[in-house]
């Protein structure tokens, strides 16, 4: 992104680096709302009169009669009584309220800056806002696939909703960096061995996003072994190769566990390439990327062992905001895009 005014430069970065910061806090927000089981407490998607929180007890019972009527409450909660209700609609009203901050915190200065700049120039940035639109459709028809028939959403709507919120995050951080920094170029790094490492990462958030929607990490809270074995013993090994796999909780949370390891091979993979050919300036953005690797890896073996509580869970969903950022700037390095000015 070419921006002759320097001023205007900075503004756009500060905005970007803004909005980067409000969706890592919705990111952490949206887990601490899965955590809490609070995800379908409101049970109509509300796109413009949700934006204020019920403010008399009429409106508080008519919440709390809407949510007696889905199976979460009838085969669960069913015994829940209106001040804890409360408590789980807080924080899910918080998740769609930071939810329309977000559009309405990039619309409006987009707007402005489009008609300070080329159109064209802001394309990327349009096709964000258009990702941010989708991803508030996308959160209600997560909603929607628990409200009947079923006390928790599907995992796999739940893994969609997240994956699209670190791309959203994602693509605005190589906004943000394509403002501020000038890229040496690399020829002897292959930009590949990176771009891949990213996409193993996007993918364990996804296999990650399964374990927490099928509370998958509530069993076998145990590491190395799964039970008795380093395979689940409840299972058997040929039952990995069928799709069914992906909502079977125990397979799910082996593959989790070993895509992790999978990742920490391939990391050692590109930082001994790096010091191999001596890329120096690879140095210290590959061993922040490592230490937060295995912080992520520890986090997660913590959570498992100690049964998914809550503390320990959503620490290991913001290390993986940190590992994610850190592996786009890893990546942005090694692209072969012209440098800003």
């Amino acid at each position: 992104m070419y921006i002759e005014n320097s001023r205007l430069k900075n503004h756009i970065s500060i905005w970007l680096l803004s909005m980067f910061l409000i969706i890592s806090l919705m990111i952490i927000v949206g887990g601490l709302t899965r955590l809490t089981d609070s995800g379908l407490s409101i049970t109509e998607w509300e796109l413009f009169s949700g934006f204020f929180p019920p403010l008399t007890k009429e409106s508080w019972n008519n919440y709390f009669n809407l949510y007696k009527q889905i199976p979460e409450f009838e085969l669960q909660n069913y015994s829940m009584t209106l001040s804890e209700f409360k408590v789980i609609f807080w924080w899910e009203w918080i998740h769609r309220f930071l939810g329309r901050l977000i559009g309405l915190s990039f619309l409006i200065p987009l707007i402005y800056f489009t008609f300070k700049l080329n159109l064209k120039k802001l394309l990327n940035l349009y096709f964000i806002f258009a990702l941010i639109c989708f991803q508030g459709f996308v959160g209600w028809y997560m909603v929607s696939s628990g409200l009947v028939d079923r006390v928790d959403v599907s995992h796999f709507r739940l893994s969609l909703h997240l994956v699209i919120a670190f791309l959203i995050l994602s693509l605005i951080l190589w906004n943000f960096l394509n403002i501020k920094i000038k890229k040496i170029h690399n020829r002897d790094i292959n930009y590949y061995l990176f771009f891949s490492f990213l996409i193993l990462i996007f993918l364990q958030i996804t296999i990650g996003a399964f374990v927490s929607g099928m509370d998958a990490g509530q069993i076998y809270n145990s590491w190395p072994l799964m039970g008795s074995n380093y395979f689940p013993d409840d299972n058997q090994f040929y039952n990995i190769f069928k799709l069914s796999a992906f909502s079977d909780p125990s397979l799910v949370q082996f593959m989790h566990r070993n895509l992790a390891y999978l990742i920490l091979l391939f990391y050692f993979f590109i930082l001994i390439k790096i010091y191999k050919e001596k890329v120096s300036n690879f140095y210290k953005p590959i061993n922040y990327v490592g230490v937060l690797l295995l912080i992520q890896i520890l986090l997660g073996i913590l959570t498992l062992i100690y049964g998914a509580q809550i503390v320990l869970a959503s620490m290991h969903q913001i290390s993986s905001i940190f590992l994610v950022s850190s592996s786009v700037y890893l990546l942005y390095l090694s692209s072969n895009q012209q440098p800003s000015n």
